[in-house]
């Protein structure tokens, strides 16, 4: 893409950013994305076919910084164990989510949760699935991804929507707790 369409691509993304904290996705129109990107319509299905596309490319910009930016504070802390380095991931993910945490409030209260929670199993998944040797070989993989996934999504939406602001550490912390009885 060149310099214009980066911008115009930009301009969309930002303008769905401040409709989803105004009102639950499904009662967005394209029309008020365009209307507040100030592009025409054509210029919109240019760069996304629908809305659930937009939604799309927007949790995979967010998910792809969150998940595959570097942790340098996790590689010199020093974690003795693949569990206490997962609980600092879980921390980055989440830290990096919060900055989001607008967005992703409007997301989760509507219609479109199932699709973001869908997109950010995917991640999980894949992150989980380098510590499974760290649970208790009796507990079916299968199980255990979907059980980290399910829980970590759960989390997820709590700590979006809970009433008060917990930092990202904390509630990371909380749920390596919860996961205690499953650990060897």
């Amino acid at each position: 893409m060149d310099r214009r369409q980066q911008k115009t691509r930009a301009a969309i993304v930002q303008a769905f950013t401040l409709l989803v904290q105004k009102k639950p996705f499904e009662r967005i129109t394209v029309q008020e994305i365009i209307d507040q990107a100030n592009v025409g319509r054509s210029t919109f299905y240019a760069h996304f076919e629908t809305k659930d596309e937009l939604l799309r490319s927007m949790c995979t910009d967010i998910f792809h910084h969150v998940f595959h930016h570097a942790l340098p504070q996790e590689q010199e802390a020093g974690c003795d164990t693949g569990l206490q380095n997962l609980q600092v991931k879980l921390g980055h993910v989440l830290y990096h989510l919060g900055e989001h945490k607008s967005v992703l409030k409007g997301i989760l209260s509507s219609q479109s949760s199932p699709l973001f929670l869908g997109y950010l199993r995917e991640y999980l998944h894949q992150l989980f699935q380098g510590y499974t040797d760290e649970f208790d070989p009796r507990i079916p993989r299968d199980f255990l991804l979907h059980h980290l996934t399910g829980s970590f999504c759960e989390a997820v939406k709590w700590w979006v929507n809970g009433p008060q602001p917990q930092p990202p550490e904390t509630v990371a912390s909380y749920f390596m707790m919860t996961l205690g009885q499953f650990a060897q």
